[in-house]
């Protein structure tokens, strides 16, 4: 039987719990490669050997273990993992049926006094996995559903371990003295990609700055690590079900250790994915959240567009569609979008990983006001952005059905629309009216009143500006045949 000062101390089998400084390799779905040294000191034979000094979500048969050197070549005999950490739950079930004492304290006599009370174990509580139950002790011939003090147990059995473990046998090709280096996958890190971007009170300009949050529920805290972030969507099978060394697990797994080993940069283009390095080593704890600023940039050009899309929702949607009635949609929004160009020439030009957009402009006296916000997908260099942030309200539209006629015997459809748009700005704007074609495949407009640009097969576009507190109209008729 082993106590827990005993369990503490190193015995015969080498147990590395400290480390030099580690590495990261954070992915944005949830999981992390994690790389560290292990010192090693090998003996003739099969080498017993004690890690703890993984994560409490580590993947274990994601594990590497070599030397960086390549001077030894190392063989894991035999690799046992064991995540079951010492906690009172856990030793109440080990000693479930059997009578302990528990402690308690009393006032007597004005003076506080400790005191034992043996209580039988019959229920625990401990549920592997899942949320503990009450306990049920017999005291006196009595059940309470609740402990009568603190436990006090006896020593702990051999199967109890302090956290999570593995046990090694490990085999070298020759003894002697080295750093080892150890690799696994592990959940509990995640990290995103948020930008804040701000307009002066008038303007097409803003100024952007991106900050990468981290977190980290892994159970471990990292001192002093160096920290890459892989932006991309990297293909990870969740549960884990491929070999323990071999399938995409490995893929990912090589491309993050070698990953870590080139030169701290920035941002690079790394294999079909996006690595981003955290310029100075920095200590990433237990169930802490960390933000870094990453990008900045200073008078991007990020015009506001215009658009009402009165018949929004509607589609082609790969057959004919002669209900008059079909895509008479009220709305009278006009959304409001900003676009800009991920451009050099634009102040800008890095890989912006995905995340969220939030947009601010200053006011007449200064201060800040939150205008909108979105999110935009993992986006290249010389990449046009485009994203909603909300409706105006000082721009309406209407659109409403004025003619439609179907003649099924020569098979042709026409349909006439007017849409409305109407200013109450004191500054004039252009709106872009976008129009779905949803009737039919072969589509021709026969009658219009302003110039279009045709977006895709079903798709058409008039850019219409509209002076101050001016109501434009825009008509048109669509001539469908089949």
């Amino acid at each position: 039987m082993k106590t827990l000062a005993s369990v503490l101390c190193l015995g015969a089998a080498a147990s590395l719990t400290g480390f030099a400084q580690p590495a990261l390799t954070i992915y944005n779905q949830n999981f992390a490669v994690v790389r560290d040294t292990v010192p090693l000191d090998f003996k003739s034979g099969a080498n017993p050997v004690t890690y703890a000094g993984a994560t409490a979500q580590v993947e274990p048969d994601s594990v590497i273990l070599r030397d960086p050197v390549g001077k030894h070549s190392l063989q894991i005999l035999e690799q046992n993992y064991r995540n079951d950490p010492v906690s009172q739950e856990l030793l109440l079930s080990l000693f479930e049926g059997k009578t302990i004492d528990f402690q308690t304290e009393r006032m007597k006599d004005n003076t506080q006094t400790r005191e034992l009370i043996p209580g039988k174990i019959v229920r625990s509580g401990y549920v592997p996995g899942d949320a503990a139950q009450q306990p049920i002790i017999e005291v006196n011939g009595r059940l309470q559903f609740s402990l009568p003090g603190q436990p006090l147990f006896p020593d702990l059995g051999d199967d109890t371990i302090l956290k999570p473990a593995f046990n090694w046998l490990l085999q070298s090709d020759q003894p002697g003295r080295f750093d080892a280096e150890v690799g696994y996958v592990t959940g509990g890190f995640d990290w995103s990609a948020s930008y804040n971007l701000v307009s002066p009170e008038k303007g097409d300009s803003v100024d952007l700055v991106g900050w990468i949050t981290m977190n980290n529920t892994s159970g471990k805290t990292f001192e002093n690590a160096r920290i890459k972030l892989m932006a991309g969507d990297v293909n990870k099978i969740q549960p884990p079900t491929v070999s323990p060394m071999g399938g995409l697990r490995m893929k990912a797994m090589n491309l993050a250790m070698d990953a870590m080993a080139a030169p701290a940069v920035s941002e690079k283009a790394f294999d079909e994915f996006h690595l981003y390095s955290i310029a100075r080593p920095t200590t990433l704890h237990d169930r802490e959240t960390k933000q870094v600023e990453f990008v900045h940039a200073e008078k991007m050009f990020a015009p506001t567009i215009y658009v009402y899309d009165g018949a929004e929702g509607y589609r082609f949607y790969g057959g004919l569609n002669s209900d008059p009635g079909w895509g008479q949609s009220g709305s009278k929004k006009v959304i409001v979008q900003r676009e800009f160009r991920n451009a050099e020439t634009n102040q800008l030009g890095i890989a912006l990983p995905a995340g969220k957009l939030r947009f601010y402009r200053r006011d007449d006296d200064g201060q800040l006001q939150f205008v909108g916000e979105n999110r935009i997908d993992h986006t290249p260099h010389n990449e046009t952005i485009r994203v909603t942030t909300g409706n105006a309200f000082d721009l309406v539209g209407e659109r409403k059905q004025t003619n439609f006629r179907v003649d099924t015997a020569d098979k042709w459809m026409d349909e006439t629309f007017e849409i409305k748009l109407r200013n109450r700005k004191p500054e004039p704007v252009e709106i872009r009216v976008v129009e779905h074609l949803y009737r039919w495949s072969n589509w021709n407009l026969t009658a219009k009143s302003d110039a279009f640009v045709k977006k895709d097969a079903q798709t058409i576009e008039f850019r219409v500006p509209v002076k101050p507190d001016e109501e434009k109209t825009v008509t048109y008729t669509v001539h469908y045949s089949w």
